[in-house]
């Protein structure tokens, strides 16, 4: 049964990982642009 937690849990901090890798680098450029109206 453990085992099989573990599973579970690891392919969940799996997708957890690929999300960030994604929505990290996407909020920082929308970030940027925001910044960069406010500015003009």
């Amino acid at each position: 049964m453990a085992s099989h937690d573990m599973k579970s849990a690891e392919k969940t901090y799996g997708g957890f990982i690929s999300l960030l890798k994604w929505s990290v680098p996407i909020i920082a450029v929308i970030t940027l642009i925001v910044i960069a109206l406010i500015a003009e």
